[in-house]
């Protein structure tokens, strides 16, 4: 009998998983899970190409499914596990959803929500970063190493 382990690394590999789809996709790799108790309630990775949306992020994707998934528009008690940190916008965004806690694997050095260097998130927010950083951002290096 194989027993899982569902911790933060479990569900960022699930994540990963969803970045993986944007990169066959030819979007930027970037993939994002929420999770409920211990159950993915939602996926997402980016289809800003796919959709000619600017706003069509991995974060936003799975904030809507989510959403929907719950039947409410507020994350309580959910963790958003995304790749990359996240940008300004889906940070915002998180804000509104008072999701309870966001894991990111690779920091973004250029677009990051924590260059503000002020707090965008919801107080009950908590952030974790860091894991399967090298993973995350193995992904990204070669997705832009590929377009030059």
């Amino acid at each position: 009998m194989t027993i899982i382990d569902f911790d933060d690394t479990y569900f960022m590999r699930e994540a990963l998983k969803e970045a993986k789809l944007a990169f066959e996709e030819n979007e930027v790799p970037i993939g994002a899970v929420i999770v409920a108790n211990k159950r993915i309630i939602a996926k997402g990775h980016n289809l800003t190409e796919t959709l000619n949306d600017v706003t069509a992020h991995a974060e936003m994707q799975a904030f809507t499914a989510a959403a929907n998934s719950l039947g409410g528009k507020y994350l309580k008690d959910c963790t958003l596990y995304v790749t990359i940190e996240p940008c300004i916008m889906c940070a915002g965004a998180s804000y509104w959803t008072q999701i309870s806690r966001i894991v990111f694997g690779a920091t973004d050095e250029k677009r990051g929500f924590m260059l503000l260097k002020s707090n965008i998130l919801h107080p009950k927010t908590s952030i974790t970063g860091g894991i399967m950083e090298k993973e995350c951002a193995e992904l990204m290096s070669i997705f832009f190493k590929n377009k030059r």
